[in-house]
């Protein structure tokens, strides 16, 4: 609740960039997560001081900002310095070396389309930019695939809370709902990822 006031008041103080702002600190610190920024801000917006829009668009942008800063970090600097960083600095962060490590080896199993499903999921959102730096993925397609996701969900949780924000308890109910959807979501295109290269072995 302390949280969400304090969201709330940076909002009605900055508006739109403060949105940015807080879309932004999403992806670079997860304990401020985008499940409460959009929603409240979508409330906002449903009580006349902003516009659904522009909220959709301030939270896009703060996200995909953060995710280029992320994608830079990881595609500028080697292995070895973002792991000493992320050891001596990860946990104000709330990072650990062996989160990185995991989205590095999901990135690489699984290729370019986790992603577009990793800005969908909270922890996943936060870690996924640096891997696919790492990786040397295609900017352009980083971005693509990152925005898709990035729009999708941003749009979703604006929605949320301009249209049920004063019910709270269905919120939470949907979050829930649409958390173990997207988790299906992932687990089915992985299980037919696999299938697909367990064909191409056979044939070969």
């Amino acid at each position: 609740m302390i949280l969400t006031d304090w969201i709330i008041g940076i909002m009605e103080r900055l508006g739109y960039l403060g949105i940015a702002l807080l879309m932004f600190l999403d992806n670079v610190f997860p304990p401020i997560p985008s499940e409460i920024i959009m929603p409240s801000a979508g409330y906002t917006a449903s009580q006349g001081s902003l516009t659904l829009m522009g909220v959709i668009i301030a939270g896009s942008f703060g996200s995909m900002l953060a995710a280029a800063v992320l994608y830079w970090l990881g595609y500028q600097f080697s292995h070895a310095a973002i792991f000493r960083f992320v050891d001596r600095y990860g946990k104000y962060l709330f990072i650990k070396s062996e989160d990185v490590k995991k989205s590095l080896a999901w990135f690489e199993q699984y290729g370019h389309r986790i992603v577009f499903f990793g800005r969908m999921v909270p922890a996943v959102r936060s870690l996924i930019s640096i891997p696919a730096g790492m990786s040397r993925m295609p900017f352009w397609k980083f971005m693509l695939f990152s925005s898709l996701g990035t729009i999708i969900w941003t749009t979703f949780l604006a929605c949320i809370g301009f249209y049920f924000g004063e019910n709270q308890a269905l919120m939470q109910q949907i979050f829930s709902q649409v958390g173990y959807v997207i988790v299906a979501i992932v687990i089915v295109i992985v299980g037919v990822i696999l299938y697909r290269r367990h064909l191409r072995k056979k044939r070969h």
